[in-house]
């Protein structure tokens, strides 16, 4: 079992359909900067967000 293991972890991807990007093309998401504009509008989704979730329940007990 231990050949089985060791196989896997020399196994050559070079015949692979998607070819590697190259380093300097390469981002992960998101690499734009955030606007003060954007910042806000999630804070204020996030808070409607909140006030739905446990504003809601507490309002329909009383």
């Amino acid at each position: 079992m231990s050949d089985h293991a060791d196989h896997q972890e020399h196994q050559d991807v070079s015949g692979s359909d998607h070819p590697e990007p190259r380093p300097d093309h390469r981002q992960t998401a998101p690499q734009g900067p955030y606007t003060n504009r954007m910042v806000g509008i999630g804070m204020v989704v996030a808070l409607v967000g909140i006030l739905v979730v446990f504003g809601l329940p507490v309002l329909l007990t009383l």
